[in-house]
């Protein structure tokens, strides 16, 4: 005999997730987004802006508060909302691109999942066609692995938020295409990320966790769609764990004595925050054994995967323009200062 899967969330058909929880955070927030239902989109409410360069990014739902949380002024100027785990497509991005297109170009900050690449790629293609010029810039800050399930080369994580922020101040300063492309590409090439999981998530549509994963082990290396990491090891305590995500993080790029870094201590959903703070006292030790000094950071839950328990770590090397446009102004769901 055959049986359903219970699926405990706060849900009324899986198919209607994406639109009912765009329509909620429509009503919720209406001085600061608005959404084209048909399209799937998240737009800036006074958009366009006239003589601005146009931010764009996007990907699948169940990872919020990205993309759609951090539309708004000084970031993004629409998210393009897929399905969970799933890339939007061309037609609603370049429907993304007419909304907010205020004349001085687009620019596509784009994570490195193959979808949301060939998808983001079409896109400008099509707004090419219409004489609308656009850059892309594909994020690919995850320090895991090389190749996954999802990617050619290494995956677009942590450091897609802080370059959306970054990058949407310096638009809101009134800098040009070439100069905002620019600065999307130098950020990416100073920001290194890696994240772990202590459990898995469970997509509205499966009704069953997306991985396996004993009560007494981690993940280390995991995607945000809960694909493989490096490694399944037993679980350890919080600062073995910093130690094998920072480690990695700060040979790569390779971060050094003296450097000033943004760091971005970053839930998966399911995690409280007395563990990132954890985390973040983890890591600020480790790096001042390394003399190397947290001049920023951001903590808490910015890129998630459902319900899935577990962090990721992002470090940006700054220096003062980085600094300057990180400090601007933004008004957004889920980042706001002044």
């Amino acid at each position: 005999m055959s049986t359903v899967a219970v699926v405990k969330k706060f849900i009324n058909a899986p198919d209607d997730v994406v639109p009912e929880a765009l329509s909620g955070m429509a009503l919720a927030h209406p001085g600061l987004i608005r959404v084209d239902a048909e399209n799937q989109n998240v737009i800036r409410a006074d958009a366009p802006v006239k003589g601005k360069v146009a931010l764009i990014s996007g990907g699948g739902s169940g990872h919020e508060p990205m993309h759609g949380g951090f539309v708004g002024r000084g970031m993004l100027d629409a998210a393009c909302c897929g399905a969970v785990f799933t890339s939007p497509v061309p037609d609603q991005m370049a429907a993304a691109g007419s909304a907010v297109d205020g004349g001085a170009g687009i620019v596509h900050i784009v994570k490195n999942y193959t979808g949301d690449v060939l998808n983001f790629k079409m896109a400008a293609e099509m707004a090419e066609d219409e004489g609308v010029n656009v850059e892309s810039v594909v994020m690919d800050d995850d320090v895991a692995v090389k190749d996954s399930l999802y990617t050619a080369g290494r995956r677009g994580v942590g450091g897609t938020v802080l370059a959306e922020k970054i990058c949407g101040a310096a638009a809101a300063q009134g800098k040009s295409l070439a100069e905002v492309t620019e600065l999307c590409q130098r950020v990416n090439g100073q920001v290194r990320s890696m994240g772990m999981a202590l459990t898995p998530c469970i997509t509205p549509g499966a009704g069953t966790p997306s991985f396996e994963l004993g009560d007494d082990e981690m993940e280390i290396g995991i995607g945000i769609h809960g694909e493989p990491g490096r490694e399944r090891l037993p679980l350890e305590p919080a600062a073995k764990i910093v130690e094998r995500l920072t480690t990695p993080i700060v040979e790569d790029l390779p971060f050094s004595e003296g450097d000033k870094v943004l760091a971005f201590v970053n839930g998966m959903g399911g995690t409280p925050l007395i563990e990132l703070y954890i985390v973040y006292n983890e890591l600020n030790k480790l790096l001042q054994g390394r003399g190397i000094t947290i001049d920023r950071n951001l903590i808490g839950n910015y890129i998630t995967s459902l319900e899935m328990a577990g962090c990721s770590i992002t470090l940006l090397k700054l220096d003062d323009e980085l600094t300057a446009l990180w400090d601007a102004p933004v008004d957004t769901i889920a980042l706001r200062w002044s």
